[in-house]
């Protein structure tokens, strides 16, 4: 055995949270998850001084690190560059910001690529890009960009998943924005392990991490999703990054929403809607539109809410079945929402409101694939769950709002006068929310506000 051989080692990485041991266990100690723990080997010193470890300037920069005073270094915060997708910007904190990595995961098809094809066709005239696939060849990368009706010209395209092959062309070309389609079919000489190993992703994206910190390159990893929904790979892979951001949506629908889930430059769980066409994905100027069935007949059953996604508020349909159960265990299911929490609201229901749903399946579900995840849904879900107990709908052009407590209050929600300043916008006239929400400097002309304090009131100015 050589000398260099001797002095590397293999080190134990918590695929959930980073953590890393020097020899394998069952626990890992940090975040108490099972059997996380998988083997990375790591470089030597003498490999670390390699020819190949030193490509793009590597090794030099990070040895000897300047020590800079904070009140001298320059930052502007409104330096950011819009892509020309005013909803990928919103989501974005308002454009790609120097330096910033951004994670973007979702299933296989739902518009990923696509969305940064086009992104970088609209930026490329004007701002240097380099979109790199290691999935697809250029030809089909060109065909896909022929299909969308987008410009090819001064778009750079490479097909490659060797770390060290990208920065050396980055080094040529010096990209302000870099697009690695995607994170899970990279490797770097450094690792041993094979493409897609949890070693091989977190190294990789560690190196373009650095190279962006560095040159002040704009980076978009793309990254796929496992059944549970989560990004393949270490979780520390969320935690590397400024930005991780999900398209979600529903595969027989047209319709695509992009959340940030963690964003260092904006808002956190701001919403982006689009919608899939054959030219690609077209923005939604007005997505309360798109989220309310249309319909003119009221039904039993229906609720519409205001929610707040980010920095703006958001009208949604929710909708509620009950029916009478033949299970000795009645179902509650539920879709867009906390299972639990649709649980705990019914048994408030029966407690304080006095309406009994215990022998009823209770089926709740939020309409266009939105999934709301603030308590300001209390109120509508049980609003709709007694309307569809009733056979009774809705006052019409009735929008409703609040959280519900143990003791049957109804809690004011943040933003109470903008969420109801939407709901005069799109011509709803009847309002029922918290009494702490309700408007105290005048009202919105044509929207009655029917403010409640407790869940019987509620139901009772439902009806």
């Amino acid at each position: 055995m050589s000398k260099s051989q001797a002095k590397s080692r293999t080190a134990y990485v918590c695929n959930e949270c980073g953590a890393d041991y020097g020899k394998w266990q069952g626990q890992c100690g940090a975040c108490g998850a099972w059997d996380t723990l998988s083997g990375i080997v790591l470089e030597s010193a003498a490999a670390a001084r390699s020819p190949a470890s030193r490509r793009s300037g590597w090794a030099g920069k990070i040895d000897a690190p300047a020590v800079t005073a904070l009140k001298d270094v320059l930052h502007d915060e409104n330096a950011r560059v819009s892509t020309g997708i005013g909803e990928f910007d919103r989501v974005l904190g308002g454009g790609l910001v120097e330096g910033a990595v951004v994670l973007v995961g979702g299933d296989p098809g739902i518009g990923k690529s696509t969305l940064l094809l086009q992104a970088v066709a609209k930026l490329a005239p004007d701002f240097p890009c380099l979109y790199v696939t290691g999935e697809e060849s250029l030809a089909q990368v060109a065909g896909r960009a022929a299909r969308l009706g987008l410009p090819v010209e001064g778009i750079n395209a490479l097909a490659e998943t060797g770390v060290e092959r990208i920065l050396d062309q980055c080094a040529e070309l010096k990209p302000r924005l870099l697009v690695a389609d995607s994170v899970q079919t990279l490797w770097t000489e450094s690792v041993t392990a094979a493409p897609g190993s949890v070693s091989q992703v977190r190294e990789s994206a560690a190196r373009l991490v650095r190279y962006a910190k560095e040159t002040g390159t704009a980076v978009f990893l793309v990254g796929h999703v496992t059944k549970e929904g989560g990004i393949a790979g270490p979780r520390v892979l969320e935690h590397m990054v400024d930005a991780v951001l999900y398209f979600e949506g529903d595969s027989g629908s047209r319709f695509r929403v992009l959340r940030a889930f963690k964003n260092r430059f904006g808002a956190v769980n701001e919403l982006g809607v689009f919608a899939m066409g054959e030219k690609g994905l077209k923005e939604v100027p007005n997505p309360s539109a798109i989220f309310l069935s249309g319909g003119s007949a009221r039904q039993p059953g229906s609720c519409v809410m205001v929610t707040r996604e980010g920095t703006r508020p958001l009208l949604v349909e929710v909708q509620a079945l009950v029916d009478a159960s033949p299970l000795s265990n009645p179902r509650r299911v539920a879709v867009g929402m906390e299972q639990n929490r649709l649980a705990m609201l019914l048994a408030v229901l029966h407690r304080h409101g006095g309406v009994v749903v215990g022998d009823q399946d209770v089926f709740v579900n939020v309409v266009g694939g939105i999934r709301v995840q603030e308590t300001a849904a209390d109120l509508p879900v049980l609003l709709a769950v007694l309307s569809s107990l009733r056979d009774q709908p809705l006052a019409e052009k009735t929008i409703a709002f609040g959280e519900v407590g143990l003791s049957g209050e109804i809690r004011p929600v943040p933003n109470g006068e903008e969420r109801l300043k939407e709901a005069a916008t799109h011509g709803f006239r009847r309002a029922i929310v918290s009494k702490a929400n309700a408007p105290r400097n005048g009202s919105f002309p044509g929207l009655e506000v029917v403010a409640v304090e407790r869940l019987a009131d509620a139901l009772d100015a439902a009806c």
